[in-house]
């Protein structure tokens, strides 16, 4: 059972970030680090580093 939550969880994660991902030069496919709790938290400062770097332009 705890192994159907955590796919639930990482889909409804890596489908966002599949999406959200192009938006910041960022191939797409880095999405499936989300399977892993820490690549959701480093894609979502990788992408706060960039939307820093698109505002000053």
């Amino acid at each position: 059972m705890d192994m159907l939550i955590w796919i639930i969880i990482a889909a409804l994660t890596i489908i966002p970030m599949f999406k959200l991902l192009p938006h910041f030069g960022i191939n797409a496919y880095w999405a499936f680090v989300c399977v892993i709790p820490i690549g959701t938290i480093a894609l979502l400062w990788f992408m706060a580093l960039k939307l820093q770097e698109l505002e000053k332009r």
